[in-house]
């Protein structure tokens, strides 16, 4: 991917984004071999960060060593992505597979060893590989940093402290048994049910935003595919689905708290 200085156009370089995917795809197999001996699919969740920033800098390895953007979205996507993969790999130690995994062992038995690899690890690659599309996008002009970058870094800021903290928050709640049943409705749990997903929404757009500085319009398919994943595929909705019957207080945090965007209680 290369382009002269002072280039504005970011074209779409198609082979430096298919280049990543054998990558992600071997990444995906090899952990997929890990799983089977321990019966444990959820070892999948610390993978996820991991691949977006193996794409990353595959991307950043076949782009100009020009481009202004390089470094400043390299390191916020090494700390965000090792931030979350050990977040995630702390959370399920010692937990065996989660209920999301059990219970598709289940609808997917027999045989979901062997097809947990297209279900679960390719999947993950694929959806990791088309959400990386800002990431390239950043790197593809030599465009001077302008305006758009310092929003889209105040915004990925804002994501980061939402998720890290939101993290934090849950994992000191879980850590106190008698919060087994309970429901947190404090700290950034009381603005928004959900606000790592939140957090993650805000990064994945400062990234866009970036991207969209350095002229790749066309990145947006990656952050637009990770909204709709946390709205009403594998975030919100699956979350909610039936947390109300473990947690009945949950439909009184419903009425009180903003499902995504943050908001001030209702009373």
């Amino acid at each position: 991917m290369t382009t002269d200085v002072g280039s504005t156009a970011a074209v779409f370089d198609y082979t430096v984004w298919l280049s990543a995917l054998p990558f992600l795809f071997g990444a995906a197999a090899i952990t997929w071999l890990i799983s089977l001996p321990l019966r444990n699919a959820a070892i999948a969740d610390p993978l996820w960060s991991l691949m977006l920033f193996m794409a990353g800098v595959i991307y950043a390895l076949g782009s100009d060593p020009r481009a202004p953007r390089l470094s400043l979205v390299l390191w916020l996507l090494a700390l965000w992505a090792l931030r979350l993969s050990f977040h995630l790999a702390s959370r399920n130690a010692g937990k065996g597979e989660g209920r999301r995994y059990r219970e598709m062992r289940e609808r997917h038995d027999p045989g979901f060893p062997a097809k947990s690899l297209y279900l679960v690890f390719w999947l993950q690659a694929v959806l990791a590989w088309v959400i990386s599309l800002p990431l390239l996008g950043a790197f593809a002009s030599t465009r001077p940093l302008n305006a758009l970058d310092y929003a889209g870094l105040a915004l990925w800021m804002l994501g980061f402290f939402f998720e890290a903290v939101a993290d934090r928050q849950l994992a000191r709640f879980k850590k106190i048994p008698a919060n087994a049943d309970q429901v947190l409705d404090r700290g950034l749990w009381r603005l928004t049910r959900h606000p790592n997903y939140f957090g993650e929404f805000c990064i994945w757009w400062g990234f866009w935003l970036m991207a969209l500085a350095a002229g790749a319009w066309w990145s947006v398919a990656g952050p637009a595919l990770l909204t709709l994943l946390l709205l009403w595929v594998s975030g919100i909705r699956r979350m909610e689905k039936d947390i109300g019957k473990r947690r009945p207080q949950y439909a009184d945090y419903v009425l009180k708290t903003n499902a995504f965007f943050p908001g001030a209680p209702r009373n």
